[in-house]
């Protein structure tokens, strides 16, 4: 009977092979590379075009595909483009009227931190069943849903855990802890190539495969997004509810669905006498992660862990004298996959309506103390392009101003309510729009916790991140004085300049630096002023760039149609000039205009570095301003001939054995005849800690003792030393760094710039040296700091400049260029590289 019944199946379907039969081994018994899982997609895409298709969607910056898998049923798959852009209208995002027959769209990601390999294995399996027609029950779900698989967010990670695990692993595997598979190296698969968290930059989209991700989800916009991890091997599994705190824009629905998803995997991990653990540790506030940021898209979004990551390997014994394997948690990420896509099916109706009404509410009637916000251009025309095409690819719709006017809304600078004018080309953004949450998530000035323990930044507001004048209106701008594109005012462009004797360029935003680093390149000679000066009315300011004919004779006459086209590439627009004298301040041939160095430069990686720490350093260099540098492996520090270098870059790490008295002492031989460190984070505080250089970590002054009525009262209680640690504790928390502009560590600034803070550490200001960044006692701007922490960072150094000798060394207590999307520290690194130290 069944051979009858399957003889009537289309031929693709039955000819599908399950995973085991594909790759020659049984899921958990080995690690499955890149390549193989990326052939079983493609095999049962084609064999089962009546009930899948694969999306390829783009690729790793090492060239790996990546993809989704569209799955439904054959009657769904034959209008699967119908009900994408169906859905699209629903949302909003494209004209239309919708239609009411609307399957649900269900979203699972695997792997996105890639030695947390195992999803990449369930995945294989949960595409089989869910393409097998005899396995009824998921069949039924399947009426009503479209489901879209991403086996693998981070292929390169992947590869790299994979790869190396297959060549240290014993066979049969050794599950001791100690055993050499259980210790992966640094960097370990975890990020991508530039050693990204891919899981943290959703909204930011610093990353070419977060980019590509989110260009597809947004033409799709599922109703419910899974995101599944591991965590370390001693946990079990965790899903839904996520622990508080939860951002206060997602909807009461959202809320609920929480509750249902728990309910849908505790009736598998019941049934299977499974461990597992809810309402702890992943929390719904920073809008950068796979759940948080679906579900600022009107998604239902969580997080699935199972304990195991890069340690676990193909079997662990645990603590408890358990072995967890591969197999087991493959079951366990099978389990909860499926729950995922039952929970929609059992509520589809409800999660459509909802859906509905999310949308409807974010067009017309947006949550939230502001309905739109305006951002000043004047000044900082490349810092709103940059901000503009954030927006557009989180699909977050603008316009810009035409006319003139005036608003009352909240100054992010000021923190206060006060008026503001509206000018021709300053950024307004409307709440009423499909991506009502998203927006107002993104310009949160300081998010409200209802528990102070997060898994994450508290604040990352776009206009503290891009240093931009912002305000939030309570009241919308009205359509009719904005339009889609900037005005280009005839006042933008300079007078033209027959052979102009130089090109002044601004020193504002990282475009510039772009630039420069375009010319140095080139080996183009380039000056910088140290003082602010006047020609033909305008000022410019200190660390405006001057390039003269004079110095580049050998360009000929290409030097003007270089300089422009180069200034086109990176979207600026230089002033040309036919003189070298100023009206005010000191003419180009002054020593106060510095002839800029193109700079060898170095930048330590290796065992004890920071990944964070290296990887925006690296990113940095590489993919936004393009500037060669040499990548030098912290072990092989002391052999490296310094003397071939400018700058020496040191990343936040220990530094553990690598700083003796032999090494500090070639260090600081190197920086006396003129080179130059980059310290930061901790980075600075080892240096700091060796004889001979200023930064210093403050001496914690003990508070006065208080008042108790008997020693009992001082007892520190057990239940409450989580709370205890925040009393200590900064998240991810803004401060606005006062700065001695006069520096060239802070041209381009004003007296200030927002910085995000998470160490807490606090620095003695300097006696000798430049402290060109430091805190006062009314700096703190948003986010959570644990009150003893807030005290002891008032009066602190936070960024300095030590001479020493022809040389110097930069002190930089946070990272200003962390995780690639802060942007307003940009221009200060690019500072630290390309204008201290140029013979001032």
């Amino acid at each position: 009977m069944c051979v009858i019944l399957l003889s009537f199946l289309p031929a693709t379907a039955q000819n599908v092979p399950t995973p085991e039969k594909f790759l020659g081994y049984k899921l958990g018994d080995q690690f499955t590379p890149h390549d193989r899982l990326v052939r079983y997609f493609e095999t049962v895409a084609n064999q089962a075009t009546d009930r899948c298709k694969l999306v390829p969607y783009g690729q790793t910056y090492e060239g790996r595909p990546l993809m989704v898998m569209a799955v439904a049923t054959p009657e769904n798959m034959n209008r699967l483009e119908e009900i994408r852009t169906n859905n699209l209208k629903i949302t909003g995002l494209v004209s239309g009227t919708p239609s009411s027959v609307q399957p649900a769209i269900v979203w699972l990601s695997y792997n996105v931190h890639g030695n947390e390999a195992v999803s990449s294995e369930a995945v294989m399996q949960v595409l089989y069943d869910l393409v097998n027609p005899t396995n009824t029950e998921i069949q039924g779900w399947l009426k009503n849903m479209v489901v879209l698989l991403d086996p693998c967010l981070n292929p390169d990670g992947h590869e790299r855990y994979v790869q190396w695990y297959k060549q240290v692993a014993n066979f049969p595997y050794q599950p001791l802890p100690f055993s050499r598979e259980h210790q992966e190296p640094w960097p370990g698969g975890r990020f991508n190539h530039y050693l990204f968290d891919l899981n943290r930059d959703w909204a930011w989209q610093t990353q070419q495969e977060t980019q590509q991700r989110v260009a597809l989800y947004n033409q799709w916009m599922p109703h419910l997004h899974a995101d599944f991890h591991e965590m370390g091997p001693e946990s079990p599994y965790y899903f839904a509810p996520s622990a508080k705190p939860y951002h206060e824009a997602l909807t009461p629905w959202q809320r609920q669905f929480q509750q249902h998803i728990g309910e849908a995997n505790r009736k598998y991990f019941d049934k299977n006498y499974w461990l597992y653990f809810t309402r702890e540790k992943y929390d719904l506030l920073y809008p950068s992660f796979g759940d948080t940021w679906p579900s600022f898209n009107g998604a239902i979004g969580m997080t699935y862990e199972q304990g195991g990551s890069g340690r676990a390997g193909l079997g662990y014994v645990t603590s408890e004298g358990d072995t967890l394997t591969l197999t087991k948690r493959i079951a366990h990420h099978v389990a909860a996959s499926y729950a995922s896509i039952e929970a929609v099916a059992s509520h589809g109706d409800q999660v459509l309506k909802e859906f509905k009404t999310y949308f409807d509410q974010s067009r017309n009637n947006p949550q939230g103390a502001y309905k739109g916000y305006l951002i000043k251009a004047k000044g900082d025309e490349s810092k709103v392009q940059s901000i503009a095409q954030l927006l557009d690819r989180n699909g977050i719709r603008y316009s810009y101003a035409n006319k003139g006017g005036s608003v009352k809304g909240f100054n992010y600078a000021t923190g206060k309510s006060e008026a503001a004018k509206i000018e021709e080309n300053d950024l307004v953004i409307s709440a009423y729009q499909p991506k009502s949450v998203m927006l107002r998530a993104l310009f949160d000035p300081k998010p409200m916790l209802e528990d102070s323990l997060t898994y994450d930044l508290t604040s990352w507001a776009i206009p503290y991140a891009f240093g931009v004048k912002a305000y939030g209106l309570p009241d919308a701008i009205a359509s009719g004085n904005t339009s889609d594109k900037p005005k280009s005012p005839t006042s933008a462009q300079p007078p033209a300049v027959a052979k102009p004797y130089a090109y002044l360029v601004e020193w504002k935003d990282l475009r510039d630096i772009q630039f420069l680093s375009a010319l140095l390149k080139k080996k183009i000679k380039i000056r910088n002023s140290e003082v602010a000066f006047e020609m033909n009315g305008k000022t410019f300011a200190s660390g405006t760039l001057l390039i003269t004919r004079t110095g580049n004779e050998a360009l000929g006459d290409a030097f003007d149609t270089f300089i422009t086209d180069q200034a086109k590439l990176a979207g600026i627009i230089p002033t040309p000039v036919s003189t070298g004298f100023v009206d005010k301040g000191f003419d180009f041939g002054s020593d106060y205009n510095h002839f800029i160095k193109a700079p060898r430069i170095g930048l330590v990686t290796g065992s004890g570095i920071s990944t964070d720490g290296f990887s925006s350093t690296w990113h940095f260099f590489e993919q936004q301003i393009h500037y060669p540098i040499s990548v030098i492996d912290v072990s092989r520090l002391s052999s490296v001939p310094l003397q071939q270098l400018d700058i020496l870059i040191l990343p936040s790490g220990s530094y553990s054995g690598v700083w003796n008295e032999r090494m500090i002492n070639k260090l600081k031989d190197w920086i006396q005849d003129g080179g130059k460190v980059i310290a930061i984070e901790n980075a600075a505080e080892v240096l700091g800690e060796k004889a001979d250089f200023e930064w210093k970590k403050k001496d914690e002054d003990k508070p006065s003792p208080k008042k108790v009525n008997s020693p009992a009262d001082t007892l520190k209680i057990y239940g409450h030393r989580d709370r205890e640690y925040i009393a200590e504790d900064i998240q991810g928390s803004i401060y606005q760094v006062t700065l001695d502009n006069t520096h060239p560590l802070a041209f381009g600034y004003d007296k200030s710039i927002a910085i995000l803070f998470r160490n807490n550490s606090p620095y003695e200001l300097m006696k000798k040296g430049w402290n060109v960044g430091y805190l006062q006692t009314t700096n703190y701007t948003a986010g959570h700091v644990g009150y003893k922490t807030k005290a002891k960072l008032q009066n602190s150094a936070i960024f300095g400049v030590q001479e020493m000798g022809r040389g110097q060394i930069i002190y930089m207590a946070e990272n200003p260029v962390f995780r690639a999307f802060w942007h307003s520290g940009k221009l200060l690194f690019g500072n630290a590289v390309f204008m201290v130290g140029q013979a001032y």
